[in-house]
């Protein structure tokens, strides 16, 4: 017999009140957990990376219902992050104002449940974490069209905060005015977005004026007032900023994804499915980088990136950013790293981190 919709909603309220029972029964247990771990005499962060990396796969491997995998972990992903905002509040600086790319990355990885904290520059974002400010940071370390950011390289490679974890955010810009019936004459965005939409600006809005700004963020609140302007910014600026969208998702190369790292000042344990990331300066000789990589050819050790970016100050001179599968307490990685410390001017460890899972 076919339920009727008075039927199917009074089970949908049913089963409802059950989940919210259960969400209870596990925040319970999470405040348990905080408890026990406050009689302990280890003090640090109760986030644990590595462990909600573990759930979140486990979580996605026994995934057998209509929901999609990677729906049914972000709705795991919000319940932990309000569970653990029972444990420890967390904050979490980012790149702002409101309304960025990088907004956007740190509530995906830390959800909704963290406050956080809006920075003016990559540089900010460290320092917040480094005096206390702020629990993490999060920052763009590479972009699939324009390439790995040169600001946060250098901080990585001048400070001492660990990575912690990675998170992708699919790039689709808007563009955006306070009043779409009006002409636009100038077009405000971050420089990279202007970069990402350089085809799709130049074949639709030949004459507008392109001016760079510090971020598409603050590019879509400054058309608020501006009749004549628009802004590209991401999808929450319209709402954020109260805008009208003139174009949907403008960028040249569709699938433009930027990288976001966790930075924070602990080192993560193996969760089983890791990476760990290098800096490393080399000798300014032939044939010194391929020496250099060597050991981990050796310990069969799969590179997964390398860039060079110019040292600061030294003309010429490159570090290089390198990606490697595994974490540094493996005991392949350990020696790979031993032998590439012997032979480098200088290698920096930035952190071995789970492999994102969303």
């Amino acid at each position: 017999m076919t339920k009727t919709l008075d039927q199917l909603r009074v089970e949908i309220d049913m089963l409802d009140k059950r989940i919210q029972s259960l969400i209870g029964d596990r925040a319970e247990l999470a405040s348990a957990v905080a408890e026990v771990k406050k009689s302990t005499k280890d003090q640090g962060s109760f986030y644990r990376p590595e462990r909600e990396a573990q759930v979140l796969r486990t979580i996605i491997e026994r995934n057998d219902n209509l929901l999609k995998d990677k729906d049914m972990a972000h709705i795991f992903r919000e319940i932990m992050s309000a569970c653990l905002a029972l444990e420890q509040k967390i904050k979490v600086a980012y790149l702002g104002p409101k309304g960025t790319y990088t907004q956007e990355a740190a509530l995906k990885y830390f959800g909704y449940a963290v406050s956080t904290l809006d920075c003016g520059s990559i540089d900010e974002i460290f320092r917040e974490v480094e005096k206390g400010n702020a629990n993490y940071g999060v920052v763009p370390i590479e972009n699939s069209s324009n390439g790995v950011i040169g600001a946060t390289v250098e901080m990585l490679y001048s400070q001492d905060l660990k990575v912690c974890g990675e998170v992708e955010i699919l790039v689709r810009h808007q563009l955006m005015m306070a009043d779409q019936s009006k002409e636009i004459k100038t077009i405000y965005a971050h420089q990279q977005a202007l970069e990402q939409c350089q085809r799709w600006l130049s074949d639709n809005y030949p004459n507008a004026e392109l001016k760079s700004v510090a971020s598409n963020a603050f590019a879509a609140s400054s058309v608020k007032d501006e009749p004549n302007a628009a802004a590209i910014a991401s999808e929450a600026a319209l709402s954020l900023y109260d805008l009208e969208r003139v174009a949907k998702n403008i960028e040249d190369k569709a699938g433009n994804t930027t990288r976001f790292l966790a930075l924070g000042k602990e080192e993560v344990p193996a969760s089983g499915k890791d990476k760990t990331s290098v800096l490393i300066v080399a000798k300014h000789e032939a044939g010194a980088l391929l020496d250099l990589l060597s050991p981990f050819k050796e310990q069969g050790i799969n590179i997964l990136q390398l860039v060079h970016h110019p040292m600061p100050n030294a003309k010429w001179e490159y570090m290089f950013l390198v990606d490697i599968e595994g974490h540094q307490q493996q005991e392949s990685v350990k020696k790979a790293l031993a032998e590439i410390a012997k032979k480098a001017i200088k290698m920096n460890i930035l952190g071995s981190y789970p492999v994102a899972v969303l």
